[in-house]
């Protein structure tokens, strides 16, 4: 029998977590219907603030709910099998949207951190695509580590 010991995260292990781990799924909701994606961020530490690149066609879903201006949810988790570690970030608040003339040197910098996910392929033209830039500064950030001890 697996006896897991879970621990919260204090913040500097949440930041150094998020700065080594690339990518997520945001979650979305529009009246009682929930939309959830792939995607991959950058991360400032030092705000505590999410960077996320979000590209869409015309007639996305994903167009439809960032229409909205939603609140969101981003999880970041990853499991570390030899060690039997599993962490997970939970980020809550709203996506902001950054015009492109409202970008500065430091947006540009988070931006560069999120990287391309290898699951992002379009079918469509790139001319098709809408690519917009987003912020999201959570009103709440929490982390959990469960370490589970199989030898009990």
């Amino acid at each position: 029998m697996s006896l897991a010991q879970e621990t919260e995260m204090a913040p500097a292990e949440m930041d150094e977590f998020l700065a080594g781990t690339e990518t997520g799924v945001l979650s979305l909701a529009q009246d009682d219907e929930p939309y959830a994606i792939p995607i991959s961020y950058g991360y400032d530490a030092r705000t505590r603030s999410f960077y996320l690149r979000l590209v869409s066609t015309p007639e996305s879903e994903k167009r439809r709910y960032l229409a909205s201006s939603p609140r969101s949810r981003l999880v970041i988790y990853d499991e570390d099998a030899e060690r039997t570690t599993y962490r997970s970030v939970v980020a809550v608040g709203t996506l902001e949207e950054i015009a492109p003339e409202e970008l500065t040197v430091d947006h540009i910098e988070q931006y560069g951190e999120a990287r391309r996910p290898l699951f992002e392929i379009w079918a469509k033209a790139k001319a098709d695509l809408n690519i917009q830039l987003y912020e999201l500064q959570p009103e709440e950030l929490s982390g959990r580590r469960t370490e589970l001890d199989r030898d009990t």
